[in-house]
C-alpha cells in the first residue's frame, strides 16, 4: 500500500489498537473504551502528542478525556456511527479490493461527472451510487467526482460542513460503503475524484479547538475559522491535513482530490501548504504505482496554483476555471448581477474558449481592482470547464438550474461549448438530460441557534434582489428532497433530445482524435462577433473537424470563406441534418452555404 501509514487516530497493531492524538492544550489524555465499564487508559505524553496501546477491537467505540474532565471524539476519527457528537469508532482498514491492476487514467482523458451522494439516488448512499455507474458509462463519463463525504452534522448537507475529515459520512454507508463504491468504479474503468475541504471545518461538532491550535484568528473566511497553516504550532496542523490527503489515496484508493476554495487557504510560509501537500500526494502516487491528481477550486485566476515549484508555482495538476462558466452563462442569460458584471460580451466567450481565463490582469468591476493572470501558456488539460456545477446552481436563490431560464437549444449550445473545448469538461448530475429538480442549499443541524443563524444568512444573502421571494428553508427536509434527481426524465420529451445530444457529444469527443487531444496547437478559432457565430477548426494529421456555434437568437448563414468544399455531417443540434450526410459548399452557389438555426451547433468532418 505504499510507504504511508496514518500515525494519528486509532490504528491496528500487534497487541491491540494504538491511539495517538495531538493535544497541546491538555496536560493529560485518556482513552475511554465505551462499554468496558467506563475504563480509561492513560496515554503517555510525547512532546505535544499523546499515545499508547489499548485492548480494543474493530467496532469498538471510544472517547478521549482531556485533563480528566473534557470528553471529546477523536480529531482523526475514521468513523462516527452516532454522528458528530457521538464517540469515535475503531475500524478495521482491511478490505477485499479487486482493483489491483488499476493505475488510474491521464487527466486528458477525464470527462468528469460531479454528484452529491445524498441526492443522486432515492436511497442516498454509496451503494446506491454503484447501481447508477452503468448509466454513467452509457453516457460516456470517465471520472466520478463526489462532493465532500467527510462526516457532517445530521444526514442532509452539501458536505462543506464536515467536521471529521477522516471519517466517511455514516448515513452514506461509512468507510466500507465508500470503498465498495471506489472499487466498483475502478472495475468499470472510472476514476474517482473526492472533494475535500481544507480551508475550514463546519460549526457543529467541531471539537478540534479543545485539542490544539488548529485554527487562527489572523485570517477570515466566509465559512468559519481559518485553518492555522503558518502560525505557532502549525506544523502538526499541516501534518494533519496532509495525512488526510494521503489517507484518502492510500486507504480508499481515491484517484484525485479536488481542494475546495483554496483562496480561503492562507499560508505565508516559505513552502506553501498547497505545494507541500501536492508533493506528498504525487510522491505517494508514485509509491502506489498510480496516477494521482490534485485539482484546485480557486477564484484567483492565478496560474501559480498549477505551475511548477521550479517556476514559483504550487505544482497542482489542474484547477476549475469559473471564468468559462461566467462568460457562457452571462452571455446566454443576459444576467449581469454579481460577478456576472465582468462578463456578458461575445468576446468574453471567445477568449474563454481560446485562452481559458477571461480576466487576465485587467480591471474587474465586480472586485473594483485588477484581477487575474493569463492562462494562455498553460496546457488546456490543466483547466476544468463546465456550464453547471453545485455552486453555480445551488447558490442561486431557489437553486434553480439553467433550464429554468434557457431553452433546450441554449442548453445544448452550452454543452457543446464545454465538451468541444480543448479543456477538461465537467458535468453536474442531471444536466445531461436537463434535470428539472433544483439543487438548493440544505442542512440538518441539531443546534437550533445555528439553524436560525443559517436561515438568517440565507435571507440576508438574497434580500437585496429577491423582493417578495425567500430562499427555501435550508433546514427543511422538503428542501433536501426537492434536490433528488430522476434519471428517468432522460426518456421523456425534450429531456430525451438533450440526453441524446450529450451522449453524441461525449462520444465524438472521445472518438475523434482532434477533440480528444487537449491542445490549442491544433485549434483555429474564428469569431464573427457581429453575427455571434464561432467557427472552430480542430485537426490532427489528416483528420479535420469543423465546429460551428451560433450564439445568437437569429438564423445565420455561414460564409463560404469560412467553410467550403465537401464535408460529412457528424452532429446537428437541431436534428435537421443526419449524421453521415455528405454536403458540398460551393463558393459561387449561395444555396449551398451552411445555415445555422438560433443557438444551433454543427460539427462536420472535412473530406
Amino acid at each position: 500500500m505504499g510507504f504511508f501509514t496514518l500515525d494519528i487516530g486509532a490504528t491496528f497493531t500487534e497487541g491491540g489498537v494504538s491511539f495517538r492524538v495531538w493535544a497541546p492544550n491538555a496536560t493529560t489524555v485518556e482513552v475511554e473504551l465505551v462499554g468496558s465499564s467506563e475504563m480509561r487508559i492513560p496515554l503517555r505524553q510525547d512532546g505535544h502528542y499523546f499515545q499508547g496501546l489499548a485492548p480494543a477491537a474493530a467496532g469498538d467505540c471510544y472517547w478521549y478525556w482531556l485533563d480528566g474532565t473534557l470528553q471529546r471524539p477523536d480529531p482523526a476519527s475514521r468513523s462516527q456511527p452516532e454522528g458528530v457528537h457521538g464517540p469515535s469508532q475503531v475500524i478495521d482498514p482491511t478490505f477485499a479490493w479487486s482493483d489491483g491492476g488499476w493505475a488510474g487514467i491521464p487527466l486528458d482523458d477525464y470527462i468528469i461527472y460531479e454528484l452529491h451522494v445524498g441526492t443522486f439516488t432515492p436511497q442516498g448512499t454509496f451503494d446506491a451510487v454503484i447501481s447508477r455507474l452503468d448509466y454513467l458509462l452509457e453516457l460516456g463519463i470517465t471520472a466520478v467526482e463526489l462532493m465532500p463525504v467527510a462526516q457532517f452534522p445530521g444526514e442532509r448537507n452539501w458536505g462543506y460542513d464536515g467536521v471529521f475529515p477522516f471519517a466517511p459520512q455514516h448515513s452514506y454507508g461509512g468507510p466500507d460503503g465508500l470503498k465498495r463504491l471506489v472499487d466498483a468504479c475502478h472495475s468499470r474503468g472510472l476514476a474517482v475524484i473526492l472533494d475535500v475541504v481544507y480551508n475550514h471545518l463546519g460549526p457543529e461538532g467541531n471539537y478540534l479547538h479543545s485539542f490544539g491550535s488548529y485554527f487562527t484568528d489572523r485570517y477570515r473566511t466566509p465559512w468559519g475559522d481559518a485553518v492555522n497553516f503558518d502560525g505557532p504550532d502549525s506544523d502538526p496542523v499541516r501534518h494533519y491535513f496532509i495525512s488526510n490527503a494521503l489517507h484518502w489515496i492510500s486507504e480508499y484508493h481515491i484517484d484525485a482530490l479536488r481542494l475546495d476554495a483554496i483562496h480561503g487557504i492562507y499560508d505565508f510560509s516559505v513552502q506553501h501548504i498547497l505545494q507541500e501537500l501536492s508533493e506528498a500526494v504525487h510522491c505517494q502516487g508514485k509509491a502506489l504505482g498510480r496516477r494521482i491528481q490534485v485539482i484546485a477550486e480557486s477564484d484567483l485566476n492565478d496560474v501559480r496554483v498549477i505551475t511548477t515549484p521550479e517556476t514559483g508555482g504550487h505544482g497542482l495538476d489542474a484547477q476549475w476555471n469559473d471564468d468559462f462558466h461566467h462568460a457562457l452563462m452571462a452571455f446566454l442569460t443576459e444576467d449581469r448581477s454579481g460577478y456576472y458584471g465582468d462578463f456578458g460580451r461575445f468576446s468574453d466567450l471567445v477568449k474563454g474558449f481560446q485562452e481559458g481565463f477571461v480576466l487576465t490582469g485587467g480591471y474587474s468591476s465586480f472586485r473594483k481592482r485588477r484581477h487575474g493572470s493569463s492562462s494562455v501558456q498553460l496546457s488546456p488539460s490543466q483547466l476544468i470547464v463546465f456550464s453547471q456545477n453545485h455552486d453555480q446552481v445551488g447558490n442561486r436563490l431557489a437553486g434553480e438550474r439553467p433550464g429554468a431560464h434557457l431553452s433546450p437549444q441554449q442548453l445544448m449550445l452550452a454543452a457543446a461549448m464545454v465538451l468541444l473545448s480543448p479543456y477538461v469538461p465537467l458535468l453536474f448530475m442531471g444536466e445531461e438530460y436537463g434535470e428539472s429538480a433544483p439543487f438548493p442549499y440544505f442542512v440538518s443541524h441539531g443546534d437550533t441557534e445555528l439553524v436560525e443563524a443559517v436561515r438568517r444568512e440565507r435571507q440576508k444573502e438574497f434580500a437585496p434582489g429577491s423582493l417578495q421571494e425567500s430562499p427555501p428553508d435550508p433546514q427543511s427536509e422538503a428542501t433536501f428532497l426537492s434536490a433528488k434527481v430522476n434519471q428517468e426524465q432522460r426518456h421523456q420529451g425534450e429531456h430525451r433530445v438533450i440526453f441524446k445530444f450529450y451522449r453524441d457529444l461525449i462520444r465524438l469527443r472521445r472518438e475523434c482524435t482532434p477533440l480528444a487531444r487537449l491542445s490549442r496547437e491544433n485549434m483555429q478559432v474564428v469569431a464573427c462577433e457581429e453575427e455571434g457565430v464561432l467557427v472552430v477548426n480542430r485537426s490532427i494529421g489528416n483528420v479535420h473537424l469543423l465546429c460551428l456555434f451560433n450564439c445568437s437568437d437569429q438564423t445565420r448563414v455561414i460564409s463560404p470563406s469560412l467553410v467550403s468544399g465537401s464535408m460529412t455531417v457528424l452532429l446537428d443540434s437541431t436534428g435537421g441534418l443526419s449524421p453521415g450526410m455528405m454536403i458540398t459548399v460551393f463558393t459561387t452557389r449561395p444555396e449551398s452555404f451552411p445555415t445555422l438555426a438560433p443557438f444551433g451547433v454543427m460539427i462536420y468532418r472535412k473530406d
